[in-house]
């Protein structure tokens, strides 16, 4: 079953308020047109090898409620740091997988494990609660325009 583009969030640099879009363009082999990692400004941008693999970050919904829930917390979807929020497909699954999101082809390159930073932003219960559960790292295959509520998939 397809997903859905429930969110889209950029932050201009590392630290900054992650800002929602309602539409972003995906660059082919660079990232999210505007974000801090396309402008090599986000905390991790000057490591020594870049990941090209890392271009658009993605997570669940239904996982950060599910964190929330569990934790008692009402933190917003955009706190956790990642380009696109999903609602109904399962990302662990694209994981070396081909897929759509809207006009854009993406390849699932690994799990998007949470990190010593989003635990210092969100909290201790980030890392041991999310492992496994905190997105989808991907590459970009072509140049589109992705919207809200665009559709998540196979390829046709």
């Amino acid at each position: 079953m397809p997903g859905t583009i429930v969110g889209i969030y950029v932050a201009s640099e590392a630290g900054a308020e992650m800002r929602s879009r309602l539409d972003a363009v995906l660059e082919a082999d660079h990232g999210l047109v505007g974000d801090r990692y396309y402008l090599g400004t986000g905390t991790f941008s000057n490591k020594p090898v870049a990941d090209p693999g890392a271009q658009l970050t993605l997570i669940e919904q239904e996982e950060i409620q599910k964190f929330n829930a569990e934790n008692r917390l009402a933190i917003p979807v955009g706190d956790f740091r990642r380009n696109i929020v999903t609602r109904g497909i399962r990302l662990n699954d694209l994981v070396g997988v081909r897929f759509a999101i809207g006009d854009a082809i993406v390849e699932g390159t690994r799990l998007c494990e949470p990190c010593a930073y989003l635990r210092r932003l969100l909290g201790d219960r980030i890392l041991p609660d999310m492992v496994g559960r905190a997105g989808l790292r991907t590459w970009i295959v072509n140049r589109a325009t992705v919207r809200l509520g665009d559709r998540i998939g196979g390829i046709a």
